[in-house]
């Protein structure tokens, strides 16, 4: 197991593996699998893309979901998007607006991807079994694989 946070060398094999894929998609469920692999602690990650007012699933590792489709300002997710803010959240219990994607989910976090230019075009979502299970220190590893994402989205696929 690689540890995410204490090794860079974990994201310049993360973007040397993203920039082997032939199509956009490709990459971002192999970032999902190397974050899932790494951090066992995430029981389920994935990346939401936006639009419109809408976010609609993309790649996931983790539990089927029924959350395909969620609206901006519905639960932790489209929170993220209306507040224009990454969203940690310790006990999802303790949200009045949560979406409740399974019964042994405790923690969230949700970063944004976006443009150059600002844009939101999507987020990474991860779910986590126990209570602050997520941090800063993830929510700077998944800003830094957000900005991957959002690098590889125009060069491929």
């Amino acid at each position: 197991m690689i540890d995410a946070f204490e090794n860079e060398t974990f994201l310049k094999s993360l973007k040397k593996e993203m920039d082997a894929c032939e199509m956009a998609l490709e990459a971002v469920g192999l970032a999902m699998r190397r974050i899932s692999e790494a951090l066992p602690y995430y029981k389920w990650i994935g990346v939401y893309w936006l639009k419109g007012d809408t976010l609609r699933l993309g790649p996931y590792v983790g539990a089927k979901t029924e959350h395909t489709r969620i609206v901006v300002g519905e639960g932790v997710c489209g929170t993220a998007v209306k507040e224009n803010a990454n969203q940690i959240v310790g006990d999802v219990r303790q949200r009045e607006n949560y979406l409740a994607c399974s019964l042994d989910v405790r923690s969230e976090i949700v970063v944004l991807i976006r443009d150059d230019n600002g844009k939101i075009l999507g987020q990474i979502d991860a779910d986590g079994h126990d209570v602050e299970v997520f941090d800063e220190r993830d929510e700077t590893l998944l800003t830094e694989v957000a900005h991957l994402i959002a690098k590889t989205l125009p060069q491929v696929g």
